[in-house]
């Protein structure tokens, strides 16, 4: 992997620049090197920290957390319980909502699979869950 440019990381990544220097600024990167023009560069260690942040970010941790986090792994291997725990949480909450989901996977393919059968009429679909909420079949 080599060194690049603001721009040619924001499209790497699928992020805008101005994304990435929010990052920096507020501590989810590390400082990015600067060329003797100003122009920053990444070289390939940052870059895989924005594919780390970038993937918390998408498993829906929030930025506080992942900030603390951040912060506790440039501190060095002193503050790896700290940064275990925020990441148990966050699986935690991850956990709950791949149960949420999967409930609701359940539920939508007991639907299809009543439609496939035929056995939903206009107006029937409101009329089984109503009578199944009432205890009747």
């Amino acid at each position: 992997m080599a060194d690049l440019t603001i721009s040619v990381v924001a499209e790497k990544f699928h992020v805008k620049p101005d994304t990435l220097r929010y990052y920096e600024r507020i501590g989810l990167l590390p400082p990015v090197p600067r060329r003797t023009n100003g122009n920053r560069y990444y070289p390939p260690s940052i870059q895989e920290w924005l594919e780390m942040v970038l993937c918390f970010r998408a498993s829906g941790m929030a930025i506080e957390p992942l900030i603390e986090y951040c912060s506790l792994l440039q501190q060095g291997d002193e503050t790896a319980p700290a940064r275990e725990k925020i990441l148990r949480e966050q699986l935690a909450v991850l956990l709950t909502q791949r149960e949420q989901l999967d409930k609701s996977i359940h539920r939508l393919e007991g639907k299809v699979a009543r439609y496939e059968r035929g056995e939903v009429k206009v107006g029937a679909d409101w009329l089984h869950f109503a009578e199944k909420k009432d205890g009747r079949k």
